[in-house]
């Protein structure tokens, strides 16, 4: 398998493409939309939200963590997870970025 060179892009590139890479699994996808409904919840219920073993959801909190999308605070066994606000801001902008560079041409066919 080929390395990466990293290097040759941007940071905001960078950060966007392991950001979206998060978001590449449709359980992480489940993760976030659960939080963002109930902004917080603990390990046990995306258990029985996701249908997934313990092991595979800690797995996926992990990689969101890991990008700081979430956050997770210990309350005696248990760690409640939510959605880090200021992350969130900058991944959704960073997105907005991409996305808002596109006008869709009213008259113009495309390839």
């Amino acid at each position: 398998m080929g390395v990466t060179k990293t290097d040759l892009f941007s940071t905001v590139q960078n950060e966007v493409a392991v950001a979206a890479k998060a978001f590449a699994h449709p359980a992480r996808v489940a993760i976030i939309q659960h939080l963002l409904r109930t902004n917080a919840c603990v390990n046990g219920d995306l258990v029985q939200e996701l249908g997934l073993a313990q092991a595979t959801v800690s797995q996926h909190l992990r990689e969101l963590k890991d990008i700081g999308i979430i956050k997770g605070t210990i309350e005696g066994s248990r760690i409640s997870y939510c959605i880090n606000p200021v992350r969130w801001a900058e991944i959704k902008s960073q997105f907005n970025e991409i996305f808002n560079q596109f006008d869709s041409p009213s008259s113009q066919e495309c390839c």
